[in-house]
């Protein structure tokens, strides 16, 4: 016969300090997740990087291209509208970040250090 390794016991009642040790910690996680996929730190992170490359592009232009356009670097143009919008996105999240969650109603507060 094969003997089998007790696996740990559950508890089979949670007591409230469980639960709310629990609703803490998905609260703190979910806290985090909003702040890392904020859609400013997104949407400024791309225009930022599709602006360096425009911008590369727009300086880098030949004279048949700046023709082509009116005699408008409009790559160049484009790159540095792009790069501006970015880093406005980028400051926005930095003078006004997700602010944390509020915790639920009808329950107290933790003390630090608990």
């Amino acid at each position: 016969m094969t003997e089998h390794p007790e696996q740990p016991r559950r508890p089979l009642h949670y007591t409230e300090d469980d639960v709310q040790r629990e609703v803490s910690e998905l609260e703190t996680k979910s806290a985090t997740a909003a702040r890392i996929f904020d859609l400013r730190r997104i949407i400024g992170g791309l225009f930022v990087v599709y602006g360096v490359i425009v911008t590369i592009t727009g300086i880098t232009d030949s004279q048949a291209a700046i023709d082509k356009a009116e005699g408008v670097n409009i790559n160049l143009w484009t790159g540095i509208g792009m790069l501006l919008l970015g880093i406005f996105f980028l400051a926005w999240l930095k003078l006004r970040p997700t602010p944390p969650p509020l915790p639920p109603e009808g329950l107290p507060e933790e003390e630090p250090g608990e």
